[in-house]
């Protein structure tokens, strides 16, 4: 890194999304997509879910990220997902994989695999189970939730992002950023709550997006997305839960905080470690 990665360097990234509203294209799944777009628009980017053939390389065209995530994969939308990401490949704009599930069956497997023989993603994140298969580990998923600890993962992240070229994310209690260059940082704000609620991790893959629109440095761009809603996600269960609230008013509290959530909060409350390289 050219300079110490500082607190207000992410927070630079946070005004970013806010002021220069990007236009994020995500190819997601049923079962997110509302909440994914609505955490968008919160954090002042501009969301478009758009999968027909007829369109997608077209939207892909125009936007400034590309998101894709297999939640509910079926052959139509990974042929749509190859259709944009040729697009993003030929333009350059940064693209964002959210392997779900991987390692539960052959044919996500198989999926992913097509996906990254058409280009590989700037950034790839995942629970560290997710993570260990797109790397080629026989590690076992439970649906979507992590069967692996997150410490077993790095080794494997680590080659996935040599592989790659870009970033790869594991999500868990601790948050771990690395990327090809052997950069590798630690988050460990959030909140165990925000496990509970459907498309809370999903809808971090579409921030990261959102802030690789604005960030050229995918690294830091990831580091600060996932930063970002990780203290969003501590303020807000707090919040609900000394009104004696419950993962129903978490979610509103979600989307309240990642609108509203100051920098003298993020700075006080941000639990970041930089490896050195």
């Amino acid at each position: 890194m050219p300079h110490q990665l500082l607190p207000s360097d992410l927070w630079a990234d946070v005004l970013a999304v806010r002021t220069q509203h990007p236009l994020v294209h995500s190819i997601t799944n049923f079962v997110v997509m509302n909440l994914n777009a609505n955490v968008l628009l919160a954090m002042g980017a501009a969301p478009v879910m758009a999968h027909a053939h007829e369109e997608v390389a077209d939207m892909a065209a125009i936007a400034q990220a590309l998101v894709l995530n297999i939640g509910t994969l079926e052959p139509y939308w990974i042929e749509a997902m190859k259709l944009a990401l040729r697009v993003a490949k030929e333009r350059g704009i940064k693209t964002v994989l959210d392997p779900v599930g991987a390692g539960a069956t052959s044919y996500r497997n198989n999926s992913i695999s097509a996906l990254l023989d058409v280009a590989m993603p700037s950034v790839i994140r995942g629970n560290a189970s997710e993570i260990m298969s797109v790397a080629g580990s026989a590690a076992q998923t439970r649906g979507v939730d992590s069967g692996a600890e997150v410490a077993d993962s790095l080794q494997y992240a680590r080659d996935l992002a040599g592989r790659t070229g870009g970033v790869v994310c594991v999500s868990g209690p601790v948050d771990h950023v690395l990327d090809a260059q052997g950069r590798h940082a630690s988050l460990a704000n959030g909140h165990e709550w925000m496990t509970r609620i459907t498309g809370v991790g999903c809808s971090a893959t579409a921030l990261v997006g959102a802030f690789c629109a604005v960030q050229p440095d995918a690294w830091r761009a990831t580091l600060s997305a996932m930063a970002y809603l990780g203290v969003v996600g501590e303020v807000a269960a707090q919040q609900v839960q000394a009104h004696g609230g419950g993962v129903g008013s978490l979610q509103i509290a979600l989307l309240d905080q990642l609108q509203l959530l100051d920098e003298a909060t993020f700075v006080r409350r941000l639990k970041l470690e930089v490896a050195a390289h």
